[in-house]
């Protein structure tokens, strides 16, 4: 008797910034370990293709990178690194490469194709995108199927993000976006961060972007990046880990509610076809 086919049941989260320094790279490294330890399969993708540093902050040196994927012909799993045992893998990238950053559509087509057979085991495909609106960097955030747009309080941040939504729903008509303010010093400040970004939303694109949460500053996390330990695991219980533990249930929660899309479309769609709702 043949076996039902397995379906790919995969979120597939492009974490995302218009401006560098806003740590989205600390936010994704340590969503992935909440999620990890919420029982969940985990694979997490350095996106930033050409300027890789999630390994810095993991402290490890892979062998191979999604480089290699494309100049050889591996199979994909060769190049994965297991964090952690049963479930919580790592794809790392290349780092000072600048044709990686500048991947036309068929190179970039050429590479997921190369990455789909590794999808199938996990449940969330975090993919920890460069800062900017960068071909490749618009491509991805469009084919996955959930967005977070980090932003900080500061001005340059806000500016910076609203370009990112503008670029993204104006080539890809994309509407859906889902916004974490991270750094901010207290509860009001939080607050207005999101409205003012959510205000600049509405009034010129006609889109309202979700309020994912928010990470309070924390002197935890700036040590963490200098032991360079993820957070989640030199201090769990700090009050920024806390914070990004309640993102992973949200995502979680987004998984949840979407199952039966996920399994009609699997991880990666084309140009944003499908919507993921909170």
């Amino acid at each position: 008797m043949n076996e039902r086919p397995k379906i790919n049941k995969a979120l597939s989260v492009a974490i995302l910034s218009g401006k560098g320094g806003v740590g989205k790279t600390n936010i994704a490294l340590n969503m992935a370990y909440c999620l990890y330890r919420d029982g969940h399969r985990i694979l997490l993708m350095d996106c930033d293709l050409g300027l890789a540093n999630l390994d810095v902050l993991l402290g490890i040196t892979p062998e191979k990178n999604l480089q290699d994927l494309l100049d050889q012909d591996l199979p994909p799993q060769t190049i994965t690194v297991p964090l952690e045992p049963n479930g919580f893998d790592f794809l790392p990238a290349a780092s000072g490469v600048p044709e990686m950053v500048n991947m036309d559509s068929e190179m970039r087509a050429v590479l997921l194709s190369k990455l789909r057979p590794l999808f199938l085991p996990y449940e969330f495909i975090l993919l920890d995108m460069g800062a900017g609106i960068t071909p490749t960097i618009l491509s991805f955030a469009a084919m996955s199927m959930a967005r977070l747009v980090i932003i900080t309080p500061e001005p340059t941040s806000l500016t910076d993000g609203y370009a990112l939504i503008k670029v993204l729903n104006k080539q890809y008509g994309l509407t859906d976006f889902h916004i974490v303010v991270n750094m901010a010093e207290s509860e009001a400040e939080k607050k207005e961060a999101f409205q003012r970004l959510a205000a600049a939303c509405k009034h010129f694109l006609n889109i309202e972007p979700a309020f994912l949460g928010a990470v309070s500053s924390d002197r935890e996390l700036t040590e963490a990046v200098r032991r360079q330990i993820p957070l989640l695991k030199m201090s769990p219980k700090c009050k920024a880990a806390v914070n990004i533990c309640d993102l992973a249930r949200a995502l979680g929660e987004v998984r949840r509610k979407n199952l039966e899309i996920l399994s009609r479309s699997g991880p990666f769609v084309s140009s944003g076809e499908l919507a993921i709702s909170l």
